[in-house]
């Protein structure tokens, strides 16, 4: 985690991380379900990548930030994760997706869908 916007920082800093223990911790792997985890939703890549983001004029309606959220596969969560409110208009939007396509492919999904929201909010 970081503040700012910069995500491919933020992404080849998971990568790194995640070479270097998989030297020394090979994880669990299938051919056809990707990466094997505790939780059955992250089947795949694993990978869930989220930004806080203020919108509070998406907020307004949650109906459409929801709507519009869903046509690029983002899920929205409360400020401090699943089950939770936003706080002050924050919300925690992550990527959907985790079977079927690549790492940097998750990432660029949520990153395009979050690039949207902006586009929209600053609109209203």
């Amino acid at each position: 985690m970081q503040m700012g916007g910069d995500l491919g920082q933020v992404y080849r800093r998971l990568v790194t991380a995640v070479n270097d223990i998989e030297k020394r911790i090979p994880f669990s792997h299938d051919d056809r379900l990707g990466f094997l985890t505790f939780c059955p939703t992250n089947l795949g890549t694993t990978v869930r990548a989220s930004v806080h983001i203020k919108v509070p004029k998406l907020a307004a309606d949650k109906a459409k930030l929801e709507e519009v959220a869903g046509k690029y596969n983002l899920q929205v969560r409360g400020t401090r994760g699943e089950h939770t409110e936003a706080e002050g208009g924050v919300y925690d939007i992550s990527n959907k997706r985790r079977m079927g396509l690549t790492e940097y492919d998750a990432v660029k999904e949520m990153n395009d869908g979050i690039a949207e929201l902006i586009k929209l909010e600053s609109s209203l």
